[in-house]
């Protein structure tokens, strides 16, 4: 079965990684069918190990690829790396200052309301990195560059698949609290991840298409992926009153994907 997948192209691969993701997300949304408020040390506990997940694919499986391409096409390494690391925390954090912007101007005055809809689109906004980096991920394997591998493509998918469980229960929930029905509250929810096929798409075929963009994107999906984890998945996790056991969750994640990409990768 892995040897069929293997044998896809690359783009395929990453599109069938994140479609897995945003099933994830919409398992999550689904909660909304079975509960109305889901144990919030679980959802905890789930963020800080998909940080640290995402903590590890950031160096092991995008920023030390990027770094070894850009030394193979001699370019100026610590330069590209740096830009492109830079551009993708800067990406989300302007993202969500032109939201904040946008929605002033629209004088929504319910603080519930406000809270929802910046937390769909917010959500919905971190998904396109994320399905960029799965692609570039992907995408990069051609190239045969060390950690650059098919089990660290999958493992980084499986981890931001971890933390769409929550995110997608994040949308769903509130929703129904402020009075949507629960199919209405899940296909919302839902849909706040079907950027991420989308994205993974385009970045696999930016990767295979034009080979010195590759550094370039594999360090801006990792900027990307940090300003989630420090702007979103660690704050949230880390208030949870179970903080240290939480910080174990997410050193736990770090050590499993770094386990994947180095004793099997």
């Amino acid at each position: 079965m892995f040897n069929f997948f293997t044998d896809l192209p690359y783009s395929i691969q990453a599109l069938i990684a994140c479609l897995f993701t945003w099933a994830i997300t919409s398992l999550g949304s689904a909660v909304v069918f079975l509960f109305k408020k889901v144990n919030k040390t679980i959802l905890d506990a789930l963020l800080g190990f998909a940080a640290g997940v995402m903590i590890a694919a950031t160096f092991f499986s995008l920023l030390a690829p990027a770094i070894e391409m850009a030394n193979k096409l001699n370019m100026i390494t610590w330069l590209v790396v740096s830009l492109g690391f830079l551009a993708g925390g800067l990406l989300l954090f302007f993202g969500d200052k032109v939201f904040d912007h946008l929605t002033k101007k629209r004088e929504i005055t319910k603080n519930n309301t406000k809270r929802i809809i910046m937390l769909i689109s917010s959500i919905t906004l971190h998904n396109i990195p994320e399905g960029m980096a799965i692609g570039v991920a992907f995408g990069s394997i051609f190239y045969g560059i060390d950690g650059a591998t098919t089990s660290a493509a999958v493992m980084l998918a499986i981890g931001i698949g971890i933390q769409n469980f929550p995110e997608g229960s994040a949308v769903s929930l509130p929703l129904r609290r402020e009075g949507f029905g629960r199919l209405k509250s899940f296909v919302y929810g839902s849909l706040s991840g079907i950027v991420e096929p989308i994205a993974a798409v385009i970045g696999a075929i930016l990767v295979l298409k034009i080979q010195y963009l590759l550094p370039i994107l594999l360090a801006f999906a990792g900027g990307a992926m940090i300003y989630v984890v420090i702007q979103e998945l660690i704050p949230e996790s880390q208030a949870n009153k179970k903080k240290n056991l939480m910080a174990l969750f997410t050193i736990l994640g770090f050590v499993i994907m770094m386990i994947f990409d180095v004793a099997l990768g």
